[in-house]
C-alpha cells in the first residue's frame, strides 16, 4: 500500500467511520474525550483544502489515514490511525514517513504532534518512530497537563 492524498471528491465519511472506530478505545481513558467526537464529512474535507489529508486503502476503502498541517517551522500530523484489522503492518510508519516526505517538501524542519497523557502505548510507538518528548499542555479549563507534544527533527 503506497499512501495517497485524499482529495475532493472523495469518501469523507469512510474517514469520519475509520477515526470514529479506532479512537473509540480511549472513551473513559483521557480527560477530556477526543476531538473525534467534533468529526463530520465536512471537518475532514475543510482539513483536505487547508491542509493535507493522506490515507492508506485497500479495495479503494480508508484503512489507515493521518492529517497533516503546516505551522511555523513545523508541519503538525494529527488523527493518525490504523484500522485494527491493519495494525502490526507497518502502516503508520509508511504514513510518518509520508509526513517526514511532505514536511521537507515544504521546507518544514520537523515534524510535531501530540499524545495524550493516558495513552502511554502510543508514546511508545511515537518514539520507535524517532519522536522525542518536548514538553506538555493542557487544555483549557485543566490545571494539569493533558497531552505530551512530540517532535522528530528531519535531516
Amino acid at each position: 500500500m503506497t499512501p495517497r492524498r485524499a482529495t475532493a471528491p472523495y469518501d469523507w465519511q469512510a474517514l469520519v467511520r475509520l477515526i470514529q472506530t479506532n479512537f473509540a478505545y480511549m472513551e473513559g481513558r483521557i480527560d477530556p474525550p477526543s476531538s473525534m467526537h467534533d468529526l463530520d464529512a465536512a471537518a475532514i474535507e475543510a482539513q483536505a483544502e487547508t491542509g493535507e489529508v493522506w490515507v492508506l486503502e485497500e479495495d479503494n476503502h480508508p484503512v489507515a489515514c493521518v492529517f497533516l498541517t503546516p505551522r511555523e517551522g513545523a508541519l503538525y500530523i494529527g488523527k493518525l490511525t490504523v484500522a485494527t484489522s491493519h495494525r502490526g503492518r507497518g502502516l503508520a510508519r509508511r504514513l510518518v514517513e509520508a509526513a517526514q516526505g511532505r514536511a521537507q517538501a515544504l521546507g518544514l524542519p520537523l515534524l510535531e504532534l501530540q499524545s495524550r497523557i493516558e495513552l502511554v502505548e502510543n508514546h511508545a510507538a511515537f518514539a520507535s518512530m524517532g519522536f522525542e518528548l518536548a514538553g506538555e499542555t493542557a487544555h483549557p479549563g485543566f490545571d494539569r497537563p493533558t497531552s505530551l507534544t512530540f517532535r522528530k527533527q528531519l535531516a
